[in-house]
């Protein structure tokens, strides 16, 4: 399954009237010798459009920068400030409210995107227009990676590890650069990456084990993520909008 980067619909296509819309947020940032730096961007345009693949929303094109700020040691690498990304999202779920959206879900793949859970906790008043949802939670990840037989942790496996490369394998083969699978690197204590960097613990960018990696497993996850967003939809969704139960 190749992902939609920019979604091929018109104006008048259905999906734009769909209740719920996904917004796949990446970054641009090194994932060391061998997969790109738009890895974040290219796994986000993945799981959403797994998502798209099986329920009905609106599809939107990624945001493709982030709050990559602890790789900048890296060539390549760029970042926004996280209030440049907050901004960002809160001008489009301001857009999508004319339109009739009653839901957006925030499909973030990058962990340093940490701002987007503030701005989806501020967005969720009582009286917002368009309710916000950021997917996948830790707990959605942790069943991803069991339904897809993925042998290491979130935790050791944090960086252009098995998940990453395994998507990659499955969604975007092309853009990998041969030598992943003999770029495996260990690093379990990282109590200081945010004031000394990833760099501080990677001579490579990589965290992680990709030697595990395969076709499989990457498409046993994005296909997990996509029909598991369906819990996510219904909280989104209003009564009224939901379509019948057979």
């Amino acid at each position: 399954m190749k992902p939609a980067i920019i979604p091929d619909l018109t104006t008048t296509d259905a999906a734009t009237h769909s209740a719920v819309a996904v917004l796949p947020v990446g970054a641009f940032e090194q994932h060391g010798p061998y997969l790109p730096l738009g890895t974040d961007t290219l796994i986000a345009c993945a799981i959403a459009s797994s998502i798209s693949s099986h329920h009905n929303v609106f599809q939107l094109p990624p945001i493709t920068f982030g709050c990559s700020h602890e790789h900048a040691a890296y060539p390549g690498t760029v970042s926004v400030s996280a209030a440049t990304l907050g901004a960002i999202l809160t001008d489009i779920t301001a857009s999508l409210t004319g339109h009739g959206i009653a839901g957006l879900i925030v499909v973030n793949a990058h962990g340093g995107n940490a701002v987007l859970t503030n701005v989806v906790q501020q967005a969720n008043q009582p009286t917002a227009p368009v309710r916000v949802g950021l997917y996948p939670s830790r707990e959605d990840w942790t069943e991803a990676r069991t339904a897809a037989n993925i042998t290491t942790s979130s935790h050791d496996d944090m960086h252009a590890g098995e998940l990453e490369t395994s998507i990659l394998l499955a969604a975007c083969p092309d853009y990998l650069r041969d030598g992943w699978a003999n770029s495996d690197h260990t690093a379990t204590d990282r109590r200081y990456l945010t004031t000394l960097g990833i760099g501080a613990y990677t001579p490579s960018g990589v965290i992680g084990y990709p030697s595990r990696a395969t076709e499989t497993k990457g498409r046993a996850a994005l296909d997990h993520l996509g029909r598991n967003a369906n819990a996510l939809i219904d909280l989104l969704t209003p009564p009224s909008r939901r379509p019948p139960k057979p």
